[in-house]
């Protein structure tokens, strides 16, 4: 047996120790427990859901979605309109089932990030080392081949619109071959590649199928109070630690902190990027079984709409297409000729996330204004010109009461403003315990100490203190290798 195979934990003992627990497997806590084991302390990295390699199923398949995602991808934030979320549950976290697009925080999110909520040593600059560090460890690289035609109708759109677009890279590795007909076979560098293998090469140890309930001091020290689970026993532990980390999400971060009464500008001021779709059916094939997704993004209003493409499977598409009986056939012959984009808004909607007895997940209610229903509305009617650039033959907004459209001039007929019912979603969850010296709005410091607390962190997408407009694992990464070496110097 290997030394990473002696660190990883199945059948535990009911009581632990280690010198820093860190609870959640996602980007944060897998950048912040590699670089604090590499530092040569005894972590302990906990995760509520299984250990599976990336390959233990097809990507964005039914089994994925059981295997790895929470609730089966269908948790709802409560509001009007309702906002359908996501979130991996698995070691790796959402890294092990996102599309592995990638983005910096831009400059101007960073620059009012230390204006209004005063963080500190957060800089492009100051941020450099760590963007190279994470982007080197996960093979940040742009598609070496052609992009699908799918990605490529978002391109020709813009370009005929005169609008900007860029390609966006991902956390992927390609392998090399001769043959330029055939397309290179790419694999993403998950946690579950990359840090999570790293922390365990270091000395670091791995509880998966443990859900940590509460934490409470104790002396100098934490005690988490969980349950481990697995397919024949379930039984409670106690983890005792001198530092926590909490990494388990922007909803379940919170949700732990304020089950343990900790509760301080606690899961108040959740963001996200709510997004409404359309489907596009084009006369040649733009989807494919590979499915790959859409590596152009259109920019030309962000940064508060940003259009782009999402995975077109057929399973997807007729999931998309619920709405639109009466071409369920044209769905299963023509899948191919069609793929799903997306309209995301970085928005003024805030949520909240509550934790209610007898209950294991939190109510997490969302208030989206209508001047945000609005900007989505403009931002839907401007990805159907879009896509009617790109010679789309037929459009399907997917809101409510909306009829196929064909011309260019029926686009007109779209809302004006959103409907309450309308079914939008995200993938993307942040500034739930948002990070800061202003007392009045941050939960933790600038380097994510818990206001007020002794050895408690957050490590992951709570952190950020508005929504950034990107895909934020960028910025998940490099701010939680910053906190975790940050954490090594005041040690």
């Amino acid at each position: 047996m290997t030394v990473c195979e002696h660190n990883i934990l199945t059948e535990p003992d009911t009581a632990l120790n280690c010198e820093v627990a860190i609870v959640g497997s996602g980007p944060g806590g897998a950048v912040t427990a590699a670089t604090l084991s590499k530092a040569g302390l005894d972590v302990l990295l906990i995760e509520e859901g299984p250990y599976l390699p990336l390959e233990s199923c097809a990507p964005f398949s039914q089994q994925e979605m059981v295997q790895k995602y929470r609730n089966r991808g269908l948790t709802v934030a409560f509001g009007a309109p309702k906002i359908q979320y996501i979130e991996g549950r698995c070691v790796g976290g959402g890294s092990e089932v996102n599309s592995g697009l990638y983005h910096r925080t831009p400059s101007d999110v960073l620059a009012h990030w230390r204006e209004k909520f005063q963080v500190q040593n957060l800089t492009q600059a100051e941020l450099e080392p760590h963007y190279e560090a994470c982007e080197n460890a996960v093979s940040i690289s742009y598609l070496p081949g052609k992009p699908s035609l799918a990605s490529l109708k978002l391109q020709e759109g813009a370009t005929q619109l005169g609008w900007q677009s860029q390609e966006v890279p991902r956390w992927f590795k390609y392998e090399s071959n001769n043959d330029s007909s055939v397309p290179l076979k790419g694999t993403k560098q998950s946690m579950t590649k990359t840090y999570v293998p790293e922390m365990l090469r270091t000395g670091g140890k791995i509880l998966a199928n443990t859900k940590i309930k509460i934490i409470r001091r104790q002396g100098d020290r934490w005690i988490l109070q969980g349950r481990y689970t697995n397919s024949s026993s379930s039984y409670q532990i106690k983890i005792t630690a001198k530092t926590v980390f909490i990494a388990a999400g922007a909803v379940h971060t919170p949700a732990l902190l304020r089950r343990s009464g900790i509760t301080r500008n606690i899961g108040n001021a959740l963001q996200m990027h709510p997004t409404v779709k359309v489907v596009a059916q084009f006369s040649e094939p733009v989807s494919s079984a590979q499915l790959d997704v859409a590596v152009h993004q259109v920019k030309e209003f962000a940064p508060q709409l940003s259009f782009g493409g999402s995975i077109s499977s057929l399973p997807y598409l007729q999931l998309a297409m619920v709405d639109y009986p009466e071409y369920a056939q044209e769905v299963n012959q023509h899948w191919q000729n069609m793929n799903i984009y997306y309209v995301s808004l970085v928005g003024t909607g805030r949520g909240t996330v509550r934790c209610l007895p007898g209950f294991d997940d939190p109510l997490v209610r969302y208030n989206l204004p209508s001047d945000d229903l609005k900007v989505l509305a403009s931002g839907l009617k401007n990805l159907c010109r879009l896509l009617m650039a790109a010679k789309a033959k037929a459009l399907f907004p997917l809101v409510p009461n909306a009829t196929r459209l064909t011309q260019l001039a029926e686009i007109d007929r779209l809302p004006q403003q959103l409907p309450s019912d309308t079914s939008l979603m995200t993938v993307h969850l942040f500034s739930s315990c948002p990070m800061g010296e202003n007392l009045d709005l941050c939960a933790t410091n600038s380097f994510g100490k818990v206001h007020g607390q002794e050895n408690l962190y957050v490590a992951d997408a709570s952190l950020l203190c508005t929504a950034p407009g990107v895909n934020p694992q960028g910025s998940v990464m490099a701010i939680a290798r910053r906190n975790a070496l940050h954490f090594l110097e005041e040690s």
